[in-house]
């Protein structure tokens, strides 16, 4: 197995500090801090606190994605889809959940309101050029490669 260390600070001292909840999930569990359970309304988007700030490894993101069963139960899903936390960040890692559904949703202290997965990523370094190599693909678009 994978992994290392990632130095948290607790912000508050209610914070939850992180946990996967089995020993194979890739993404941790992610919890709110409130001073009292917030009503989030249709459509709309609250910006959720952890409490927490974290020290990711170098040549690492923090990607945040929704939690299954808060996206399926009550609508409520990041509203940017995927957060992303730099290796550089070191402020709150916070959580703008987003309301899909049609009726108001409830967020208390402490409830698991998002998962994230460190990931490697590949740093790019951009070469401007006048041709690219040609591939079967080409430049086909949306829906070329096929309907099924």
């Amino acid at each position: 197995m994978l992994g290392g260390q990632v130095r948290i600070k607790k912000l508050d001292e209610r914070a939850t500090i992180p946990s996967y909840g089995s020993a194979c999930a890739a993404g941790f569990d992610l919890y709110a801090i409130l001073d009292e359970d917030i009503i989030i309304k249709p459509h709309e988007t609250f910006l959720v606190k952890t409490g927490l700030s974290m020290e990711i490894p170098e040549g690492y993101a923090g990607m945040i994605f929704a939690r299954s069963g808060l996206a399926t139960k009550k609508g409520l899903a990041p509203a940017n889809k995927v957060g992303v936390v730099d290796s550089d960040y070191r402020g709150e890692v916070m959580v703008a959940l987003h309301n899909h559904s049609n009726i108001d949703q409830t967020i208390s202290n402490g409830e698991r309101i998002a998962q994230m997965v460190i990931m490697p990523f590949y740093k790019a370094e951009f070469l401007e050029v006048e041709e690219l190599s040609d591939t079967q693909r080409g430049t086909g678009g949306f829906g070329s490669t096929g309907t099924k």
